[in-house]
Order: C-alpha cells, then sequence, then structure tokens
C-alpha cells in the first residue's frame, strides 16, 4: 500500500507510510482550524482527519455569527490509500507550503455553506507535549500536537448570507494532531465499564508581538493530567516565520486556571489564567467571551456526524441551529470554544477558550456527571 509520500526519507518503521505503527482501531491523523474577527463579528471552524483502520476520512465546516444560527457541512468517504489525495466531494484542503499556507475550499452543496480561505502562518510550529490519558491500564489517549497561529483571507458564504474575510482583520489557529483518541462508533463486547469524565481548557490567544497557549486536562478532583503554558514570538508577515520550530519560544514551567461558569451550565462566563515561569513569576491572563461555537458544527460528540464513523463509500450533509436555544447540558453541546478578549493588566489580547467538562469535577462544584454550575 504505497502512496506518494513513500518517495521522502520519513519512514518511521519498515512500512509504508500508510501502514500505521499502532493497531489501535482509534489511531487517527487530523487537520484542524479556527478563524475568527477580532471584533467577535464571526468564527469559523475546519476539520478533516483520517482513521487508518477505520477506513474513514471524514471533514467539517461551521461558521456562526452573533445572534444567528450556526451552520455546518459534513462530509464523509471511504479514505483512500493516497494520504496526500484531501478531498471529500465539495470539500477540499491543500497544503500549499507546508508550515505556511493552506488553502480550504468547499463548492455549493446542499447544506448552503461554501468557502474559500487561505491560512497563511504568523508563528512557527509550536509542538504540544506528547498528551497520554489512561483508563485503568489501557491509553484511551496518546497524541502529538502542533499549533500555528495565523491570518486569514478569503470568503464565507452561508443560508444567512455572507462576510468577505480580510488578513487585517481576521485570526486563526492551525491545529495538527494524531494519534489515538476516541473516535467513532463504541466498542462493543467485554465487561461493562463505569463512564469516564474529563475537564480540558485549550486557550490560543494573540498579543501585539507574541501569542501565549495554555492546555489543561485535569481529573474529577481537579488533579492535573496536562499543564502547559507557551510563549511564542507573533511575526508581522509569513515570510518572516521560521520554517521549523522556533527557538525563541518560552515553555513555562507550568499553568494554572480558574473558570467561573453561568449558572445552571457547565459553560465559562468568564476564566483566569496563570502562567507561571521558572523563577515562580506569574502572568495571570483575564478572559472575557464574546462569542461562543459549538464544536459538534465540527462533529465533536454530534449524535450523526461524528468523527470517525461510517457513513458509507460517499456522504455529504449540513444542519443549521440556534446556539441560543440548545439545552446546554446535552452530552452534544458540552464541547465549546468561545471567542474571548484577553487582558494581563498591561496588555490586551484575542483567541479562544475551548473546553468540555463531563462527568464530576470538584473545583466546579459538579457532583453528577451533567450538572450545572450553581447559581
Amino acid at each position: 500500500m504505497l502512496n506518494k509520500l513513500d518517495d521522502y526519507p520519513i519512514h518511521q518503521t519498515p512500512e509504508p507510510i500508510a501502514h500505521p505503527a499502532t493497531s489501535d482501531r482509534n489511531v487517527y491523523d487530523r487537520t484542524w482550524f479556527n478563524g475568527y474577527a477580532h471584533d467577535g463579528s464571526y468564527y469559523f471552524g475546519i476539520g478533516m482527519a483520517v482513521y487508518p483502520h477505520r477506513g474513514i476520512l471524514d471533514c467539517a465546516f461551521s461558521v456562526v455569527q452573533p445572534e444567528g444560527r450556526q451552520h455546518c457541512f459534513f462530509g464523509s468517504r471511504r479514505a483512500p490509500i493516497e494520504r496526500t489525495e484531501m478531498q471529500v466531494g465539495p470539500f477540499r484542503m491543500e497544503v500549499l507550503e507546508p508550515m505556511r499556507r493552506a488553502r480550504v475550499t468547499l463548492e455549493d452543496n446542499e447544506s448552503g455553506v461554501s468557502c474559500d480561505l487561505t491560512f497563511s502562518a504568523r508563528t512557527a510550529a509550536i509542538e504540544e507535549a506528547r498528551q497520554t490519558l489512561w483508563s485503568g491500564a489501557r491509553r484511551t489517549m496518546d497524541a502529538t500536537r502542533w499549533d500555528q497561529f495565523g491570518r486569514w483571507s478569503g470568503w464565507v458564504r452561508h443560508p444567512d448570507g455572507e462576510f468577505k474575510v480580510e488578513e487585517a482583520l481576521c485570526h486563526g489557529t492551525k491545529d495538527r494532531s494524531w494519534g489515538v483518541r476516541g473516535v467513532g462508533e463504541p466498542e462493543t463486547g467485554g465487561a461493562p465499564r463505569m463512564p469516564g469524565g474529563i475537564m480540558f481548557l485549550w486557550a490560543p490567544l494573540f498579543w501585539d508581538d507574541h501569542i501565549t497557549h495554555a492546555i489543561f486536562f485535569d481529573g474529577p478532583r481537579g488533579e492535573a493530567l496536562v499543564r502547559e503554558g507557551i510563549v511564542a514570538p507573533l511575526y508581522e508577515s509569513e515570510a518572516q516565520v521560521p520554517a521549523v520550530e522556533d527557538a525563541r519560544d518560552e515553555r513555562m514551567a507550568t499553568a494554572r486556571h480558574r473558570v467561573s461558569y453561568h449558572p445552571g451550565t457547565r459553560l465559562a462566563r468568564s476564566a483566569e489564567i496563570d502562567l507561571v515561569n521558572h523563577d515562580g513569576g506569574t502572568r495571570t491572563i483575564a478572559l472575557e467571551p464574546i462569542l461562543k461555537f459549538q464544536m459538534k458544527g465540527l462533529g465533536y460528540l454530534h449524535p450523526e456526524w461524528g468523527q470517525g464513523m461510517w457513513k458509507g463509500e460517499l456522504a455529504v450533509g449540513g444542519e443549521s441551529f440556534d446556539p441560543r436555544q440548545i439545552d446546554p447540558l446535552s452530552p452534544h453541546n458540552l464541547h465549546t470554544q468561545q471567542v474571548v478578549r484577553a487582558s494581563d493588566g498591561a496588555k490586551t489580547g484575542i483567541g479562544v477558550l475551548e473546553q468540555i467538562c463531563i462527568g464530576p469535577y470538584a473545583p466546579a462544584g459538579f457532583t453528577d456527571f451533567l450538572d450545572g454550575a450553581k447559581g
């Protein structure tokens, strides 16, 4: 099973590139983007992933504007052996220049959502620490991720209107991850397992001349499973961006978070993040949400278009919903990103706060699997 990438000196095992190094059925390789206006006037998300042992390639595009509906396109197909083939029906993703520039196009389709967007990097690729989570003796997640901050240009159309995307106004983050994590239809058979819980926060932020990034996984008691804080240079143009990870990246000693929730929900009303350097100095960043995006619009926990679910040889679809009218405690709606204004007392920034909290979580006072914050 050879493909074009086998012509490059990149092999890590004696197998061709199309052969994953693990037989775990949940192995995946994913590209994800977000884009949002500095004033919170729109947000869009993009995702595409291949699941080699499930034989599936799927994708999604979703967009929301304030006081409006969130619109979603979904696509799924049998995975091609050729890994450079990143197209599902009307959706196409192209790497124009690795770690510099990418293009996403979505032609007219039945969902009413379409786009032509180009991402231009403004940071080097930033590797997060390997993320490994366990359920008993089994790894439920074992993944590597790198992020890149940049700008978008192009246009987006949806059933309620359209807008132009300008580099001067539109920030974005690229997220490449691969490894193993829970996707697709759940496994059956064997002894029943108690459902597990997790608290996850992810906060990439733009400032005038740098970026900050913080990643958190917590257990039910608030115990730290993953804590990472990063500060890295932000470049004025794509041409200035180094080809590989920048030696000027600064890795914090640790990071901390505090979240205040809307009563009766698990949605952040506000948050604070502490970046703690190796001398113990702490930079506290306050986050104020201004626009909410439901991650189910990209397949996360979606009951019909969940990631890695077999939909047939080729399937496309879409949906629109009002984010203000959904049940915030439905399992399908717990995973969100919010565009946030950021402030550290001296500087202001813009970014997103991604969050999901499922199951009991002592720091927030959650005692059941899906209870909300007390008023």
